[in-house]
Order: C-alpha cells, then structure tokens, then sequence
C-alpha cells in the first residue's frame, strides 16, 4: 500500500493532523475519544482491506497531533461540533467534495453530525458504536464511559488504570500483551491531552453526555451500515433500535464475543463486511 503521508491542515479553529493513504474514491476514517486514541492508533492495522480508496484519517480535535481546544471554545460548542466544523475545514483543504465516513465512537457521532449537516456529500456512512445516535435502554454513564471518566481523575493515568479501561473496552482482553497496552498508555501521558481530557469531560458533563443526534437521523441520506459488538460495554446495543429505525437506507451486523473495538477484535470479517458495503 501506498506510504503515510502526515501533514498539519490549517483551520480557523487551530490545525489539524491529517494522514493520507492511497488513491481513488475518498474515505474518512473517524476515531474514537479513549485516553491516548489517534486515527492511526485505531486504524493502522486496516489500512490495507481499503486499498483503492483514498483513505483520511484525521486527528480530531483535542487528541493526536492536532490541536487542543480550550474552556472557551468547549462552553460555547460541544465537541461534536467543533470537530464537524474543523473536518469539514479540512476536507475542503484537501479538495475532497463528496466522500464516504467510517466512525467508531466518539468519531461516529462526528461522522452522524457531518452526514446530517450536509447529507448530500456523504456517499456511504459506515457507524461502528456511534455517540449521539443511540439512546441507551439501560442505566448511564455505562460501565466504559465511567472508565474513560476515571482515567484521567484520581492519582492519574497508570498502567493498572489503562489495563482496566482495555478490559472493559474488549469482550477478550487476551489478545492485548503488555507491550501494547504500555504502548497504549504512554500515548496516553502528552500533558497538553490531559489538560485536554479534564476539560473535555467537564464539559461533557455539563451538557448532560453527547449532542442529541438522534433528533436528526431523518437527515441522513446516504447508505449507512451500523456495525456493533454485542458484548460493548461503552455504547451499548440496546440503543441501536432508534437508529434502525430513523436512518433511511440502513442495516446492522451484529459481531458476537465482541465489544467495543469492532475493528480489533474482528478485524478480518469487519474489513469483508465494510469493504463489500462501499464497494456494492
């Protein structure tokens, strides 16, 4: 596959750490908002299921190598907002018109904002887990958000800390050695992430969680294919039934003995499902 190319992307908000990979038809690929997550961190090892297309992968705002917003800029909008603003600030950078969205998480409510604010310039949309979409049936903060709530609190990230934030992100923890969750938390320790990250869930809490997306998926006109663990402990399945039923064009494939990290634990039949959905 074609070799990473990482530049900074200049926006009114600050810049923005963008990597490209490969040629063709664009892909944005949107991570999620875990203690020391990055695009490349989420989606290196899936890069080449989706050679042909022209793969972008930016850190959103706040995490990676971009730029961090502050208490201002977080009292005014939501995090979900800034960062639609600042990815379709860098898109238009790259001259990239019309484009298709994967998002896990945190950067699948980005994907469900960008897809409803101009749904006609979002070709497919793939969700894995969103934020924003799903109403919950059971109790929250769920069993996840209330590790990432924890990490950053107390004494601080730690080793121990990272190790319990893994377990509770995956149905089998085994497939992590020790080398990947140090590798994990060390991405964890950049200072200006944890100013970031206090921040970040201040705000979070003020606002009651993530934006109510789910008030607009009428919006939505592209294609979009919601892809879930069964086992997730973060954004659970039971809210996915609101989304099933407001998306237009929409279907969703259910991974048993799996949790939050589809594109991990299921690597090789979530790069079949997803390539086939973009490629149909």
């Amino acid at each position: 596959m074609t070799e990473h190319l990482t530049r900074q992307i200049e926006t009114t908000l600050g810049d923005v750490s963008v990597t490209t990979v490969g040629d063709g038809e664009p892909l944005v690929l949107l991570h999620g908002g875990g203690p020391g997550a990055s695009a490349l961190a989420n989606y290196r090892d899936n890069l080449a299921a989706f050679d042909g297309y022209r793969l972008i992968l930016p850190d959103q705002p706040g995490f990676g190598a971009s730029y961090r917003p502050d208490e201002a800029a977080l009292e005014e909008r939501s995090i979900t907002e800034i960062t639609a603003d600042a990815l379709f600030q860098t898109l238009a950078a790259l001259d990239v018109e019309r484009f298709s969205l994967l998002g896990n998480s945190l950067g699948g409510a980005a994907a469900l904002a960008m897809a409803i604010a101009q749904p006609e310039r979002v070709a497919r949309l793939v969700l894995m887990a969103p934020g924003g979409g799903w109403v919950p049936l059971g109790p929250t903060p769920t069993e996840g958000q209330k590790e990432m709530f924890r990490y950053y609190n107390g004494e601080g990230p730690t080793v121990a800390k990272m190790k319990s934030f893994v377990r509770t992100m995956v149905a089998d923890a085994r497939q992590f050695d020790e080398a990947s969750i140090r590798q994990r938390y060390e991405a964890s320790l950049d200072p200006s992430h944890v100013e970031f990250y206090h921040r970040y869930n201040a705000a979070f809490a003020r606002r009651g969680g993530m934006d109510a997306l789910w008030k607009d998926l009428d919006r939505i006109t592209a294609r979009t294919l919601l892809v879930w663990g069964r086992d997730d402990r973060t954004i659970t399945l039971d809210g996915a039934w609101l989304m099933l039923k407001q998306i237009r064009d929409v279907q969703l494939h259910v991974f048993g003995g799996c949790g939050h990290w589809v594109q991990v634990e299921k690597k090789d039949e979530f790069e079949q499902l997803v390539r086939g959905f973009l490629d149909a």
